[in-house]
C-alpha cells in the first residue's frame, strides 16, 4: 500500500509505504514529463538508500534528498499510522 504524502507545484507526487518488515518504509517520488510519461526516484528509509533513479538531474535529486532527510520523522510515523489522512483524521 503506498499512501499520499506531498504533491509539489510542478506536479511531484511523493507517496510512501507503510513501515515495512525491518523497519524499513519505501518513499516514491514521481514527476509528469512533456513526453507523456515520468521522471522517478525511490528512496529506502531509514537507511536513505536510494535506487531507480530515472530521469532527474543532480540537481533535482539534491533537492529530493534534502526534502526526504527533512521530513524522515514525518514519513516513518505516518507509515505507522497509516498514512497522512489516517493521522490527521483523528
Amino acid at each position: 500500500m503506498m499512501y499520499p504524502f506531498m504533491t509539489l507545484n510542478d506536479d511531484t507526487e511523493i507517496t510512501h509505504s507503510e513501515t515495512l518488515p525491518g523497519g524499513r518504509v519505501r518513499v516514491y517520488i514521481e514527476t509528469p514529463d512533456e513526453r507523456g510519461g515520468f521522471r522517478s526516484a525511490t528512496c529506502w528509509l531509514p537507511d536513505y538508500r536510494w535506487e531507480g533513479v530515472c530521469g532527474y538531474t543532480a540537481s533535482e535529486m539534491s533537492f529530493f534528498k534534502r526534502l526526504v532527510r527533512n521530513n524522515a520523522h514525518l514519513i516513518l510515523g505516518f507509515a505507522t499510522d497509516g498514512g497522512i489522512l489516517s493521522a490527521t483524521a483523528s
